[in-house]
């Protein structure tokens, strides 16, 4: 895929890559299951699985007659407010993706996040096509490989580090409202351990470009002792390639760490909003499940999120949402008909929202070659300390 900067192909512009050698060990046997067959397997068994969750959800918590009649309560002001909440949902994470990618607009953004948005959220395997999708459509406006891989690399981390800090946050609450419990205590001290662990790694690797070598290399030796495991190759490279996510990624950082910190935390409480105005839209009220008990479950059921079983963990996430919610005590048709609600105005609807800006972004030819150039205040960073 060539990436256009400034109208001509910049071949210095592809960011290096660890490099996987992928030559099969003398003797080893070749997979019995082709790439196609894999493909087919994968999307057979997420459709049986998120069948299967939702055959047990409506059959173990509530029928659907009882999840239609509770949401037919709902008023045209609950309505307003759920449809407000969605929509600055989605103005969120369209922030994000401007303040992290530098040139871009906030329509652009629009267009791109909703288009990969669907992307991920409908087809098995989806986010590493949403990646490709990415570089291809910020490639079409005109942003080079590296600006794209910046862009990418800086919301993922970002979304990951407040990803793993909402639950720590939750439990922490539930403790102070005296509700901590033994089990809320452990996963909140080793969830704050492995958040504060991980933020000082990627302090280190911003600082010192030696420590950045060291922490590719020592990477590196972890993938090659799994992909040994598999008979598969050692990767190579690995320390060049973070020394040089280090450079790409400091400017950026340096100039736009606290209104990244600031927007990524403002759209995870966004989302947060939706689930818990559809709680109360649907009757669960703060006595029965309290905002910090569904703060907390929420995070957990995100943190699922992870492991991508199914497009955009449907199913998953309902079935977790609507265990959390009714072990703490709401009744299983409301839980129930406020989890849909959610996942129809965060999962459905964006996929619907995401298919129409795909067909913009194909047929509109007005942004094609419009990124300007990059701040000399957030280029790529050449210092070696």
């Amino acid at each position: 895929m060539t990436e256009i900067e400034t109208g001509a192909f910049r071949q210095d512009d592809v960011p290096s890559a660890p490099v996987a050698e992928d030559s099969e060990p003398v003797g080893a046997k070749r997979p019995w299951l082709g790439p196609r067959t894999k493909k087919v397997l994968q999307i057979v068994v997420s459709l049986v699985l998120v069948a299967a969750i939702f055959w047990y959800v409506l059959r173990q918590f509530a029928d659907l007659s009882e999840v239609w009649a509770a949401i037919e309560t709902l008023t045209w002001l609950e309505l307003a407010a759920l449809a407000v909440a969605t929509v600055w949902n989605l103005v969120t994470y369209w922030i994000l993706v401007v303040i992290a990618t530098p040139g871009l607009t906030l329509p652009q953004a629009m267009v791109l996040t909703q288009s990969t948005t669907a992307v991920a959220n409908s087809i098995p395997a989806g986010g590493a096509v949403a990646v490709g999708l990415t570089y291809t459509m910020l490639s079409s406006w005109g942003f080079s490989k590296s600006r794209a891989s910046l862009s990418i690399v800086v919301t993922g981390i970002w979304n990951n580090f407040v990803k793993l800090g909402t639950p720590i946050l939750a439990l922490a609450i539930l403790a102070v409202q005296g509700k901590p419990g033994g089990g809320r205590l452990i996963a909140a001290t080793a969830g704050l351990a492995g958040l504060v662990a991980a933020i000082v790694v990627f302090a280190l690797i911003l600082r010192s470009e030696d420590f950045a070598g060291k922490v590719g290399v020592v990477a590196a030796r972890w993938m090659s002792s799994l992909r040994r495991l598999a008979r598969r190759g050692p990767v190579h490279g690995w320390d060049h390639a973070v020394k040089k996510f280090r450079s790409r990624v400091i400017g950026l950082v340096r100039h736009r760490w606290v209104a990244l910190t600031v927007t990524t935390a403002v759209s995870h409480v966004s989302l947060y909003l939706v689930l818990l105005i559809s709680l109360r839209a649907m009757g669960v009220s703060e006595d029965t499940v309290g905002w910090a008990e569904v703060l907390a479950v929420f995070a957990f059921a995100r943190l699922l999120t992870a492991i991508p079983l199914t497009p955009g963990g449907v199913g998953v996430i309902e079935l977790a949402l609507i265990a959390g919610l009714t072990s703490a005590g709401g009744e299983d048709a409301e839980v129930v008909a406020a989890v849909l609600l959610f996942r129809l105005l965060t999962y459905v609807l964006p996929i619907v929202f995401g298919a129409c800006t795909y067909v913009y972004w194909r047929r509109n030819r007005s942004w094609r070659d419009s990124a300007p150039p990059l701040a000399v205040s957030i280029a790529p960073s050449t210092d070696a300390a």
